[in-house]
C-alpha cells in the first residue's frame, strides 16, 4: 500500500484553470512523486526486461497463450492489481501508482494492450460498480489474471454513438436470469477474455451493464481482426446467442449503464495519457541513439540542425503533455484527500473524483494522442528510409499510435466533449464561466510587454482571456443551439487545451526553478509557450470569423490581437540547447 500521494491541498472545481490563477505549489508535477512510486516504476521496468522484452516478437506473432502466460507472470508481482484493495488479493496502491506502472508498460502496443485491457477498463467496472457479492467473486481472480477481463461496449452500427447499441437481454419468466443476444466489435482481450463487461438494453430499451462469463455459454469469439498495429494484441468481434445472464450479474443498476460507460471511459481517457508519455519517452531515446550513430556528410546526424529541431520539439511537446497528465492526477488526488472525511465508500469518493474533472481527462487523451502520433511521426523521419522499414522499432510505433486517436472515443468526441461538458458546468452553477466570458472584450488595450518570467505569464494569462472571449462570442451567436455547431466547438476546445498546456508547463518550470533546477524546463517552457500561442491565434481566428461578422467582427479581431500578440524569442537557440541536453543524457531528459 503506497503512502497518500504530497497533492496539493487545493481543490479547485473542474474548468476552473479558465477563470482562476494557480500558484506554482497548487500543482503535482512528475517531481513530486514518491520513492516508493518510483520503485514501481523500476519493478515494471525490470519486469519488462526479464519477461516482455525477450518474448515480443512471438507476442507480435500471436503465439498462443504466450500473452497470457506473461501478463499471470505480472500478477504475481502485483502489477494486475494496483488499484484493487487488498481484501480482494490486491496492493490497494493509489491513483499516480496506477498511472506511472502504465507508462513504464507502453513500450509496446502489443503486450501494453493485453495488459491495460485487463487491468483497466476489463477490471475497473466490477471494481467501481460492483456490488460486494460481485467484487468477492470477481477481483480475487481478477487481481490475479486467473480471470482476463475484456470491456464490450462497441458494435457494428454503435461506435462513437455508444447509447444506440442493438445488444439485447430479456428477463427470463423466472425471472433468474437474462437472456443477452447480440454482437459486440472490436473487443481487446476479445480473443481470450473470460470476463466480459456488457453493455446491452433491458427489453430493447433500458440501456444496462452485465457482467458476463464465457462459461456461462453461448459466448463466441471471431477470428483475429487484421489490425495496422498493435498486431499482438487480441481484437476480436464477440458473439451472444440465448447467454443465460444470472439477474446477480447486473453491474449497477438497470437502465443505468450509461453511468458506468462514461465514468470509465475517463479514467481510461487518463490511463492513455500515462501510456503516450511511455511511448513517446521510448521513441525519443531510441531516435537519440540513432541521431549519435547515424552518419552522413562526414558526421552523426546528431549535428544538423534539422534533426536537433526535430529531437527538441518531440521532447517539448512530450514535457507539455506529462505537465498536463501529472497536474490532472493531483486534481484527482486533492480531491480525494478532502473528500477523504465523508462517509462514502473510497470507490465512490474517487469515482466523483474523476467525474470532476471528466473534461480534462478528455483534454488529456486528445492532446496526448496526437503528441504520440507526432513524436512516433517524426522519430520515422529521423530513421529515413530505415524508419519505414520493419526491422526499427519506430515503423512499429509509427502503427500502434494511430489507434490511440480512435479508442476510448475518437479525439473528434472528445473536442466536442470538452467545451461542451464545460458549458454544461456552467448552466448548472457549477463553474462561474458565463460572468467570466463577459471580460475578455473590456480588458485594457495595449497591454505591457515584460521580460522573461513575467511576459510568459502574460502569455498564459492572455491565452485565458482569449478563450473567454471566444467563447463568449460564439455562445452570444449561437446560445443554447452552440452544441450543434462542431467545427466551433472543436475550435474552441482546442484554444481551451492550449491554454491548460501553456499554464501546466510554465507552474513546473517556476516549481522546477524554486528547486534550483530546470534550466531544461524552462527553455523548453519558453519555446511552448509562445508556438502554442500562435495555435491559440488560428483557432481563436476561426471562431471570430464563424460568430461574427461586419464592424462586430473588426471589434473582436482588434480584442484578439491585444491578447495574442507576442515578441519573437531565439528559439532555434532555446531548441538546440534542449537537444544537446537530451543527445547528451541519451533519453527525455527534464
Amino acid at each position: 500500500m503506497t503512502e497518500p500521494t504530497a497533492a496539493p491541498l487545493v481543490q479547485p472545481r473542474g474548468g476552473a484553470f479558465l477563470i482562476e490563477d494557480r500558484a506554482p505549489d497548487d500543482v503535482f508535477t512528475f517531481e513530486d512523486l514518491s520513492n516508493e512510486h518510483l520503485d514501481i516504476a523500476r519493478t515494471v521496468d525490470q519486469f519488462w526486461a526479464n519477461e516482455v522484452e525477450p518474448n515480443l516478437d512471438a507476442i507480435r506473432q500471436q503465439k498462443p497463450g504466450l500473452a497470457l502466460s506473461i501478463l499471470r507472470k505480472s500478477a504475481e508481482l502485483g502489477l494486475a492489481a494496483i488499484a484493487i484493495p487488498e481484501r480482494f488479493g490486491g496492493m490497494a496502491m493509489d491513483l499516480p501508482s496506477v498511472m506511472i506502472a502504465s507508462e513504464h508498460l507502453a513500450r509496446d502496443g502489443s503486450y501494453g494492450s493485453w495488459h491495460s485491457a485487463h487491468t483497466g477498463i476489463g477490471t475497473l467496472p466490477v471494481l467501481f460498480f460492483g456490488t460486494e457479492e460481485q467484487k468477492q467473486r470477481y477481483l480475487p481472480r481478477l487481481a490475479s489474471a486467473e480471470l482476463l477481463a475484456a470491456y464490450a461496449l462497441t458494435e457494428p452500427w454503435a461506435g462513437s454513438d455508444a447509447l444506440a447499441v442493438r445488444a439485447r437481454a430479456d428477463l427470463s419468466a423466472d425471472r433468474k436470469y437474462y437472456v443477452l443476444n447480440g454482437q459486440k466489435m472490436w473487443i481487446t482481450n476479445g480473443g481470450a477474455a473470460d470476463l466480459f463487461t456488457v453493455f446491452a438494453k433491458v427489453g430493447g430499451e433500458k440501456f444496462t451493464a452485465f457482467l458476463v462469463e464465457r462459461s456461462l455459454g453461448g459466448v463466441t469469439s471471431g477470428a483475429e481482426e487484421h489490425k495496422m498495429g498493435m498486431k499482438g494484441s487480441s481484437t476480436t468481434a464477440v458473439y451472444f446467442d440465448n447467454v443465460k445472464v444470472p439477474v446477480e450479474n447486473v453491474l449497477g443498476e438497470v437502465g443505468r449503464g450509461h453511468v458506468i460507460a462514461f465514468n470509465i471511459l475517463n479514467i481510461g481517457r487518463l490511463k492513455l495519457g500515462a501510456g503516450a508519455l511511455g511511448g513517446a519517452k521510448d521513441v525519443i531515446a531510441i531516435c537519440l541513439r540513432y541521431a549519435k550513430e547515424r552518419k552522413a556528410f562526414g558526421t552523426t546526424i546528431a549535428q544538423f540542425g534539422a534533426i536537433q529541431h526535430k529531437l527538441a520539439e518531440m521532447a517539448i511537446r512530450t514535457y507539455a503533455v506529462e505537465s498536463t497528465v501529472w497536474r490532472v492526477v493531483g486534481l484527482i488526488e486533492s480531491q480525494l484527500r478532502l473528500s477523504s472525511q465523508q462517509r462514502s465508500s473510497a470507490t465512490t469518493v474517487e469515482l466523483k473524483a474523476v467525474e470532476e474533472y471528466a473534461a480534462e481527462c478528455s483534454m488529456i487523451k486528445v492532446y496526448a494522442s496526437e503528441m504520440l502520433d507526432y513524436v512516433v511521426d517524426e522519430g520515422v523521419q529521423i530513421h529515413g528510409g530505415y524508419g519505414y522499414h520493419q526491422d526499427y522499432a519506430v515503423e512499429r510505433a509509427y502503427r500502434d499510435s494511430r489507434i490511440n486517436r480512435i479508442f476510448e472515443g475518437t479525439n473528434e468526441i472528445n473536442r466536442l466533449l470538452i467545451t461542451g461538458m464545460l458549458l454544461k458546468r456552467a448552466s448548472r452553477g457549477q463553474l462561474a464561466l458565463m460572468p467570466a466570458i463577459q471580460t475578455p472584450r473590456n480588458a485594457p488595450a495595449g497591454e505591457m510587454r515584460y521580460n522573461g518570467d513575467q511576459e510568459e505569464l502574460r502569455l498564459v494569462r492572455n491565452a485565458k482571456k482569449a478563450a473567454l472571449l471566444t467563447i463568449g462570442i460564439a455562445y452570444q451567436r449561437f446560445r443554447e443551439e452552440l452544441e450543434k455547431q462542431q467545427e466551433i466547438l472543436t475550435s474552441l476546445s482546442d484554444i481551451i487545451m492550449e491554454t491548460f498546456a501553456m499554464e501546466s508547463v510554465l507552474l513546473r518550470s517556476r516549481k522546477l526553478a524554486a528547486s534550483g533546477k530546470g534550466a531544461n524546463a524552462a527553455d523548453m517552457t519558453a519555446v511552448f509557450l509562445r508556438d502554442a500561442m500562435a495555435r491559440v491565434d488560428v483557432s481563436a481566428r476561426n471562431v471570430v470569423g464563424a460568430c461574427s461578422d461586419g464592424y462586430v467582427r473588426q471589434e473582436n479581431v482588434m480584442a484578439l490581437r491585444q491578447l495574442v500578440n507576442y515578441d519573437p524569442i531565439d528559439s532555434i537557440q532555446l531548441r538546440r540547447n534542449v537537444a544537446n541536453r537530451s543527445l547528451a543524457a541519451g533519453s527525455y531528459l527534464v
